[in-house]
């Protein structure tokens, strides 16, 4: 028998995750330029469709098949999820299965779903739509697959496994490969016309805050999940969730005030997400007061990322998930190993501060440098086949991008002409 109190935790933590993608359209969307809303929350919304079909035809293949002996990718015995019905039906107690396995999928598929939309951020208001599409359903399997099992993939893993880093919802697998995609990606297409000369203003700061909400609400499933039962672990997650996300939180709105004057929804709403994103690799790892910690220290590095960062070296990140998962997520993934409690790491080796050893830090370094090469390396092979697939062309030309994605892209507007006719 099925564990009923873990089983229901699961399916609950993966529904909340489910949900974190419509919120990140909602929070990009709100962040969008007016005329680009449509196109950059159908960008979100799209990924739903296209990797929650390449995740079931081979994604979990890749990711978690095989004999998990390869420490580069899972296998291509469960294509199309084939057996996997049959191998539920025999799973039993004494297996060790403590929910079924179909949970397992939908989790991870969840997952897969986040990370891609995150990426679209950074080429929001410039890259066609079809060519958007192209990328990421082949990145979900070509890159964020194999990662996920270099990472989660057992003891013969590259990253999780043999290098010895730990990461226990996805730093390396979900913000720094999406954050620094999201980065290749924008330095590829070229800025925004008028970026450098011209302030981009979120449209629709309500739509950031909701967006922001949800997905704060759906995090607790993302980390407290990734405990995979039921237990302290998970409460701790959860816990250490809500203590980053809260620092993170009050030290933008700190930082804001002394660096502008005037703390902003905005800001409040992008700290939240820092703080979110920074405790993910060590939610099940550390202690409340270092989740604080943590919490406290990435709004400020996060804050100088896309504040400064992006004008220094002129790459336009139009919505900053390069600026706040990329660089949150190294931050989050080094931290870990400075503060994780040796008695919950997964490789024996604790953090800096208890153990007065290295070896933990070294391989979280190591991990990310690793998953670095990895994503830059994939990255710049996929962006050169997509774009000779399309013709050369990336990009939306520039009547389009004047005219705004909305209508050009899709033929509709947010916010139609009030005619009196349809009151």
């Amino acid at each position: 028998m099925y564990d009923s109190g873990s089983t229901a935790f699961m399916m609950v933590s993966t529904m909340l995750v489910l949900l974190m993608t419509p919120g990140l359209a909602f929070f990009y969307g709100g962040l969008s330029r007016r005329k680009n809303v449509i196109n950059t929350m159908l960008m979100s919304f799209a990924v739903i469709g296209i990797v929650g079909l390449t995740w079931v035809v081979a994604g979990w293949s890749i990711a978690y098949g095989g004999d998990g002996t390869d420490p580069v990718i899972g296998g291509f015995d469960q294509f199309g999820l084939s057996g996997v019905v049959a191998g539920m039906l025999s799973e039993s107690a004494g297996d060790g299965a403590v929910y079924p396995s179909l949970v397992d999928i939908t989790f991870q598929m969840a997952f897969a779903l986040i990370t891609c939309a995150i990426v679209t951020g950074s080429v929001a208001g410039r890259m066609r739509f079809g060519a958007v599409a192209a990328f990421i359903a082949v990145w979900s399997l070509v890159v964020y697959a194999p990662l996920a099992h270099m990472v989660w993939g057992g003891e013969g893993s590259l990253i999780g496994g043999i290098i010895g880093a730990l990461d226990f919802a996805g730093g390396d697998v979900v913000h720094i490969s999406s954050g620094v995609t999201g980065l290749v990606l924008c330095l590829a297409l070229g800025a925004r016309k008028g970026f450098g000369l011209k302030t981009y203003r979120p449209h629709n700061v309500p739509f950031v805050a909701l967006g922001a909400g949800l997905l704060w609400f759906g995090w607790f499933g993302f980390n407290g999940g990734s405990a995979f039962a039921a237990d302290g672990v998970a409460a701790l997650a959860i816990l250490n969730t809500v203590a980053s996300s809260a620092a993170g939180l009050a030290s933008w709105m700190v930082v804001e005030r002394v660096a502008t004057g005037k703390p902003t929804l905005v800001g409040a709403c992008t700290g939240l997400v820092a703080g979110l994103v920074v405790v993910t690799p060590a939610a099940g790892f550390v202690e409340p007061w270092a989740a604080v910690v943590m919490g406290l220290i990435v709004s400020p590095v996060c804050y100088l990322a896309i504040a400064r960062l992006k004008t220094r070296f002129g790459y336009d990140d139009a919505l900053d998930a390069f600026g706040c998962h990329g660089i949150g997520g190294i931050l989050g993934g080094v931290l870990t190993g400075v503060f994780c409690l040796p008695e919950l790491s997964w490789t024996g080796h604790g953090g800096l501060i208890y153990t007065g050893d290295a070896t933990l830090l070294a391989s979280q370094v190591l991990g990310i440098a690793v998953t670095l090469l990895i994503v830059l390396v994939l990255d710049a092979v996929l962006i050169a086949a997509v774009r000779a697939a399309f013709g050369g062309r990336l990009r939306v030309t520039d009547a389009e991008e004047a005219l705004g994605l909305d209508v050009a892209m899709h033929g509709e507007s947010a916010y139609p002409a009030y005619t009196g006719l349809d009151a």
